[in-house]
């Protein structure tokens, strides 16, 4: 009779380091491909209708931030020697788990959200004519990204040691992490006007339900990515020295997940007009009425 055999520890990680190229080559593609390909669904349906209605310019807007930050992060992990020794020195000799495979998908998705952005300038695309206009809480983020961002290089170069080159004080991997926190600021805000926009007009219509579920799907195993990569070096700091991967994951799925229960549950089949009088313009006649009626 064949007697069971538990692997140890060490020789758990001695397999993950003998078969690298199989497991952690599927791992990264099936998440990379997934969020990637999140990305056509809505340009291909703007397209499609020749429209943009049913969707905010907030959420491209947002997410060239995001992804210039994110690509600009991920670049510097992967690719600056510095960086890489601080990550070390921070997390008990441990490796950072930035791959390949985040700066492809990042630099991937930011050409991306900037063709869809596009989209909002009808002359480009001989779109419906519609009127865009980005509101001052989106400018109010975008312009304290950058404050935060100054705020953290002028401490490094006052502060930090050796011109920033000590991970024992102010360093520059702290402005990698506030470049990359970019990120899960603008993950946390930039589906919020669009749930809103649904909620209004209670209707997802416009709204590309493909690019969503493809979003969980990359999301999930954007966060079994992570987990696996720290568990196969045992150490978890991975994680915790990695905190942007993981919160980008949660974030996505539960905005994911309320996008999901508008389309599916609370507006599923719900039209609205696009005569040219959408939701959007009725709201801006409505208001300049009211000011006309004050005046």
């Amino acid at each position: 009779m064949p007697t069971s055999y538990h692997l140890e520890p060490g020789e758990f990680k001695a397999l993950s380091t003998f078969f690298p190229s199989s497991t952690e080559f599927l791992r990264a593609l099936s998440r990379t491909l997934s969020w990637s390909a999140s990305c056509y669904p809505q340009p291909l349906l703007n397209f499609r209708r020749r429209s943009t209605h049913g969707t905010t310019p907030a959420f491209p807007t947002l997410n060239i931030l995001g992804f210039l930050c994110y690509a600009i992060s991920t670049v510097c992990f992967y690719y600056s020697p510095l960086i890489k020794s601080q990550y070390r020195t921070r997390n008990n000799g441990e490796e950072d788990t930035v791959r390949a495979n985040d700066v492809a998908f990042a630099i991937h998705t930011l050409a991306l959200c900037i063709l869809t952005l596009s989209q909002f300038w009808p002359r480009l695309w001989g779109f419906e004519r519609r009127k865009m206009k980005l509101g001052k809480g989106i400018w109010g983020i975008a312009v304290g990204c950058v404050v935060g961002i100054a705020w953290v290089i002028g401490m490094v170069m006052r502060k930090g040691l050796d011109g920033g080159r000590d991970p024992g004080s102010w360093a520059w991997i702290d402005v990698v992490y506030a470049v990359s926190y970019v990120k899960l600021v603008v993950t946390v805000v930039k589906y919020i006007p669009q749930a809103w926009a649904n909620y209004q007009r209670k209707s997802t219509a416009g709204w590309s339900i493909n690019q969503i579920l493809l979003d969980v799907i990359g999301g999930v195993l954007s966060i079994a990515q992570l987990v696996i990569d720290s568990s196969l070096q045992s150490d978890w700091s991975g994680i915790t020295g990695n905190p942007v991967k993981l919160g980008l994951g949660n974030v996505s799925i539960f905005f994911d997940i309320v996008f999901m229960v508008q389309h599916y549950i609370l507006y599923k089949g719900n039209k609205v007009e696009e005569d040219g009088m959408d939701w959007e313009r009725r709201g801006l006649i409505a208001s300049n009425d009211e000011e006309a009626a004050t005046r």
